[in-house]
């Protein structure tokens, strides 16, 4: 893990004592991803979080993340250093708002991204990431869907399977929202050999000026294998740590303003106490937990 603090090397001295995997998102700080075993977008972190031979599993992320890594792998402690490091948009949308907007489309299923609470996925038909929404909402036989919370996510989806009516539930993430095309036309003027990855939770103005449309997991990936040697990243700024770590002797423009205060509440403080606490935990009802397993494991059997 190279040259760490000692902060940083007491959080992983602590984490092999104590049988702890130590996950964190791609928007965490950079000394947070830094001391992570692993470092990835939702549907890698999900997907580790299911398998983890840990019998504690730390999340570096914001709550409906950790709550999700519970519903997967509901025998491990869980523990989420920042328990108000929450998510804007996984709070946009209610229960009650959700059953009324199924009977107004009957015989809809609903499709939930991970960006929500664990007790909006457990009325829900299959779960998604950024990076399978598309495949996801294939795969449905049915002709209509309904979308939470994200509308900017199930627009683009929209564009992408057109033979479907997607039903968009008006929430969205205030970060990507807030990217504006004067900001994309203004980063490709400053760098015009650049080109320009943004994340489908942009409004579709952005996602029209975008060269590539991608997941965060996506972003690496594309940058990777490009022949482009500068690129404008088009998400929250805390991916720009591990794109110049994995991509290295490329050049990432980030958008300065692009930045998620609730996924940087996490310090490394918070962690080395979380560790020493072995808490908070994540607890959930266990008939929350089986409601979610459902739609989650759909998800992840695509």
């Amino acid at each position: 893990m190279g040259d760490l603090s000692s902060v940083q090397k007491r959080i992983r001295d602590l984490a092999a004592e104590k049988d702890v995997i130590i996950l964190a998102h791609n928007y965490q700080v950079p000394e947070i991803q830094d001391i992570a075993d692993i470092v990835g977008d939702s549907l890698v972190l999900a997907l580790k979080a299911r398998n983890v031979t840990q019998s504690t599993i730390l999340f570096c992320g914001v709550d409906f993340m950790a709550e999700s890594a519970k519903a997967l792998s509901p025998e491990k402690r869980v523990i989420h250093p920042v328990p108000d490091s929450q998510c804007p948009m996984a709070h946009m949308v209610d229960v009650e708002g959700l059953q009324s907007y199924r009977e107004e489309h009957p015989g809809a299923p609903v499709v939930t991204y991970v960006n929500s609470t664990a007790e909006i996925k457990a009325h829900t038909d299959i779960c998604c990431t950024s990076a399978n929404a598309v495949k996801v909402v294939r795969s449905l036989k049915e002709d209509e869907i309904i979308f939470v919370p994200d509308s900017n996510l199930g627009a683009y989806v929209q564009s992408q399977v057109p033979g479907k009516k997607v039903h968009l539930w008006p929430g969205y993430c205030h970060v990507h929202n807030d990217i504006t095309t004067d900001q994309i036309l203004q980063a490709k003027k400053d760098h015009p050999d650049a080109l320009v990855m943004v994340h489908p939770e942009c409004r579709m103005d952005v996602i029209d000026l975008a060269d590539k449309v991608a997941s965060t997991e996506g972003m690496i990936r594309f940058s990777a294998s490009s022949d482009g040697k500068e690129f404008i990243v088009g998400t929250e700024e805390g991916l720009v740590h591990r794109l110049e770590k994995e991509v290295p002797g490329k050049i990432f423009h980030r958008l300065e303003t692009a930045v998620c205060p609730n996924m940087k509440k996490i310090t490394l403080y918070d962690v080395l106490k979380a560790l020493e606490n072995m808490g908070p935990t994540v607890e959930l009802d266990p008939e929350i937990i089986e409601r979610n397993k459902a739609p989650l494991e759909r998800m992840l059997a695509l």
